[in-house]
């Protein structure tokens, strides 16, 4: 994955071991603090998939593998002194074995903190979010959920529902009402979440188009 990587200077502590902070690459939300050795971290580098290396278990970890929770790399940063390392990740589900999003979720008086507090949410962090929560369904099929019909009726039934809320949208936005028109877009962006998923793409690859069509 990174053929130019270089970890030969990479300041591993004396046990041998780096601290690694791993962040979501699409809302910068920090998720977990965990440590790498230098086979760890070269397995990372080679599949693409965050490995950590246990302290408890004194093993290398494959983040995910019994969770299904895993995380793929995006970028990889070191510090000024190359002794941490910050992992920008694609989190499929909760980081945390506790099934929070984040390990980070108490105050120093180790009270819960509200999600709408501790993750602020801008608008370009909740379609990463989105799909995020459509692509655990997909890996956790749930009983009952729309979101995995979607998937086990494939892609015909995706487009054909992209297409409904495209009629919908125009429909809506003909009408006086602002909610419904805010509505039926919502619904959209839900089935278009769904059909990236299926594709293999995200909305970071949606966003990078808009961005080079500003420059035009």
């Amino acid at each position: 994955m990174y053929a130019n990587a270089k970890t030969d200077d990479i300041a591993f502590g004396p046990d041998g071991l780096i601290p690694a902070i791993a962040q979501d690459a699409g809302t910068r939300e920090v998720l977990m603090l965990a440590w790498m050795s230098h086979e760890s971290l070269q397995k990372t580098l080679d599949t693409g998939m965050v490995h950590y290396y246990s302290r408890s278990r004194t093993c290398l970890w494959l983040k995910g593998e019994t969770s299904g929770h895993f995380q793929r790399v995006v970028e990889i940063r070191r510090d000024c002194d190359s002794d941490a390392l910050l992992l920008l990740v694609e989190q499929t589900g909760a980081a945390c074995h506790t099934g929070n999003r984040s390990c980070f979720y108490r105050d120093m008086a180790g009270e819960n903190i509200p999600a709408s507090v501790a993750r602020p949410a801008r608008h370009e962090d909740i379609l990463s979010e989105l799909q995020s929560v459509i692509e655990d369904r997909r890996a956790h099929p749930k009983e009952g959920s729309y979101t995995n019909y979607l998937f086990e009726k494939g892609i015909d039934k995706m487009l054909k529902k992209v297409g409904e809320e495209s009629a919908e949208i125009i429909i809506a936005a003909k009408n006086p009402s602002q909610s419904d028109l805010i509505g039926e877009i919502a619904d959209m962006m839900f089935h278009v979440s769904v059909l990236l998923a299926e594709r293999g793409l995200k909305w970071r690859d949606v966003c990078a188009e808009l961005e080079r069509r500003r420059e035009r």
